[in-house]
C-alpha cells in the first residue's frame, strides 16, 4: 500500500484527532484520581486525630495509649502522641516526627497541622495530620495519625494500569474503526479516479454505482452524468460533421457539375445556360449561409460577437422579418398571421441579430410544415415583450424537445435531410436571445405543431 494513499492520510487524520482527544483526557482522569486518593486519605487521617484528640482522657494512662496503638494497627495508620514539653508518649512505629517551630506554634494555639513527611529511617512517605490535646483550654499535647502515601501511590497505579489498559483498547477499536471508515470513504474515489482515467482514454461508457445519498454519492452522479453527456457531445459531433460533410458536399458537388457543364457547352439554349447558372448562385448561396451559419455559432460560443443595442420596437422587427417569408409561405399555400398588441414598450437589443432570430424560427416553420398556417403574436406584459411563434406542422418528438437548442443536434437526421438544414439554427437562436438578455422556450406535439415563446425585458424608462 502506498504511503500516499488517501486510506492512510484520512485514517491517520482521524487518528490524530483520536489522539489529540484521548491523551488530555487521560491525564485529566489520572489527575482526577490522584487528587481524589489524596484528599480521601487527608480527610480521613484528619478525621481520625480529631476524633482521637477528643478521646484521650489522659495522657498518664497507660492502658489507654496502649488501645491507640492497637488502634493503629486495625486502621492501617500510625499514630504519635506527644506532651506539652513535646515528648513521644505514645507511638505505633513512626521512629521520628519531624516538626517546625512555627508548626508547634500552630499546636500550642489550638490549630491542626498538615503536612506530608519522609521518615529518614525508612524512606517512608506519609500524609500526617496532627490535633492539639487541649484540656480546661490548657494545652496538653499533640495527637498525630499519620497514612502511609505508599498506599495511596499503590492504588493510583491500580487506576493508572486500567486507564492505560482501557486507552490502548480505545485505540485498538479506533484503529479498526478508522480502517473501516477510510476504506468506506477512500473507496468510491479511488473507483472515481479510475473512471476518470478511462474517460481521459475515450471510455465513455463506463458508470459508477452511486454508494450513497450524501457527497460522495452526488459526485459519482456528476461524474456519470457528465460520461453521458461527453459521450452524446461526440456522438452528435461525429453524426454533425457527417451531416456537415454532406450539407456541403450536395452545394459543391452541383458546383462543380454544372460548372464543368457550361464550361464543356453541354447546353442546348440560352434558357438551359441560365437555369444552370442559377443552380449554381443558388448552392453558392446555400454554402456561404451554411459557412456563415458556422462562423456565427463560433463566434457566439467563444463571445467575440459583437451587439450593436438600440431602442427597439419588437413588433416593427417581427412584421419585416414575415413580409420576407411571405412568398415561401404562399408557395406552399399557408396562411401568415401578425397580431401586434397596441402601445407596443421598446426593447434594448440588436435590431439586425434580432431580425436574423426571428427569421431563423420562421424559415423552420416554414420548412416543417406542409400545410395550416404560421401564427405570431406579439405582446408585452409588467416586464417582458413577448413573442410566439406558432405553426401547425409535424411538431417535434417530446423526446428531442430538451435538446433541440443543442449544438449539433438534429431532430430525426433523416428527416433534417429530407427538409434541409445543418442543425445549426435554433443555437444560433437561443443564443443570440440569450446575448440579448432574453429567453426562448417551446412546446410542440407530434403532428400537430410547433409553439416557440420568446421574452425580451422592457426597457427602463418603460416598465
Amino acid at each position: 500500500m502506498k504511503w500516499n494513499k488517501i486510506v492512510l492520510k484520512l485514517g491517520g487524520t482521524i487518528m490524530i484527532l483520536f489522539l489529540v482527544v484521548l491523551l488530555p483526557l487521560g491525564f485529566i482522569i489520572n489527575q482526577i484520581f490522584t487528587n481524589f486518593y489524596f484528599d480521601k486519605v487527608q480527610e480521613e487521617t484528619e478525621e481520625l486525630s480529631m476524633k482521637y484528640a477528643r478521646t484521650l482522657e489522659s495522657m498518664d494512662n497507660p492502658m489507654m495509649l496502649n488501645m491507640f496503638e492497637t488502634l493503629a494497627e486495625l486502621t492501617s495508620k500510625e499514630i504519635v502522641i506527644l506532651n506539652e514539653e513535646q515528648q513521644i508518649i505514645a507511638n505505633s512505629g513512626v521512629q521520628t516526627l519531624d516538626l517546625s517551630e512555627n508548626e508547634w506554634d500552630q499546636l500550642v494555639a489550638g490549630r491542626s497541622v498538615t503536612k506530608q513527611m519522609e521518615e529518614p529511617v525508612t524512606d517512608k512517605n506519609y500524609l500526617v495530620s496532627g490535633q492539639p490535646i487541649v484540656r480546661s483550654n490548657t494545652y496538653k499535647g499533640a495527637f498525630f495519625v499519620l497514612a502511609s502515601v505508599g498506599g495511596i501511590h499503590e492504588s493510583i497505579e491500580k487506576v493508572r494500569d486500567l486507564l492505560v489498559l482501557s486507552g490502548v483498547g480505545a485505540i485498538f477499536l479506533a484503529l479498526g474503526f478508522t480502517f473501516v471508515v477510510s476504506r468506506k470513504m477512500s473507496d468510491p474515489l479511488i473507483e472515481m479516479e479510475k473512471a476518470t482515467r478511462q474517460m481521459a482514454k475515450g471510455n465513455l461508457d463506463i458508470r459508477l454505482t452511486v454508494p450513497s445519498g450524501d457527497e460522495i454519492g452526488s459526485l459519482s452522479k456528476a461524474i456519470n452524468d457528465l460520461a453521458y453527456e461527453l459521450n452524446r457531445y461526440r456522438t452528435n459531433r461525429k453524426e454533425f460533421f457527417a451531416d456537415i460533410s454532406h450539407e456541403l458536399r450536395t452545394p459543391i458537388s452541383y458546383l462543380q457539375g454544372y460548372a464543368q457543364v457550361l464550361r464543356a457547352g453541354l447546353y442546348q439554349t440560352e434558357e438551359e445556360k441560365k437555369h444552370y447558372l442559377t443552380i449554381i448562385e443558388e448552392e453558392a448561396n446555400r454554402l456561404i449561409q451554411l459557412i456563415n451559419d458556422l462562423f456565427d455559432l463560433s463566434k457566439m460560443e467563444e463571445g467575440r460577437i459583437d451587439l450593436h443595442f438600440d431602442s427597439l420596437d419588437v413588433g416593427e422587427i417581427v412584421e419585416n422579418a414575415l413580409s420576407k417569408m411571405k412568398i415561401e409561405a404562399q408557395k406552399k399555400g399557408l396562411v401568415t398571421n401578425l397580431n401586434v398588441q397596441s402601445n407596443l414598450p421598446l426593447v434594448e437589443a440588436d435590431g439586425l441579430r434580432l431580425e436574423q432570430v426571428f427569421i431563423n424560427l420562421l424559415s423552420n416553420a416554414l420548412r416543417y410544415t406542409e400545410s395550416g398556417s404560421i401564427n405570431v403574436d406579439v405582446g408585452y406584459d409588467h416586464q417582458n415583450v413577448n413573442v410566439v411563434i406558432t405553426d401547425t406542422g409535424i411538431g417535434i418528438p417530446e423526446m428531442e424537445l430538451p435538446h433541440i437548442f443543442e449544438r449539433f443536434h438534429r431532430v430525426e437526421k433523416s428527416r433534417s435531410r429530407d427538409f434541409g438544414g445543418s442543425g445549426l439554427g435554433l443555437a444560433i437562436v437561443k443564443n443570440l436571445v440569450e446575448l440579448q438578455n432574453g429567453t426562448i422556450s417551446v412546446q410542440s406535439k407530434e403532428g400537430e405543431g410547433t409553439r416557440f415563446k420568446l421574452t425580451f425585458p422592457i426597457r427602463g424608462e418603460n416598465r
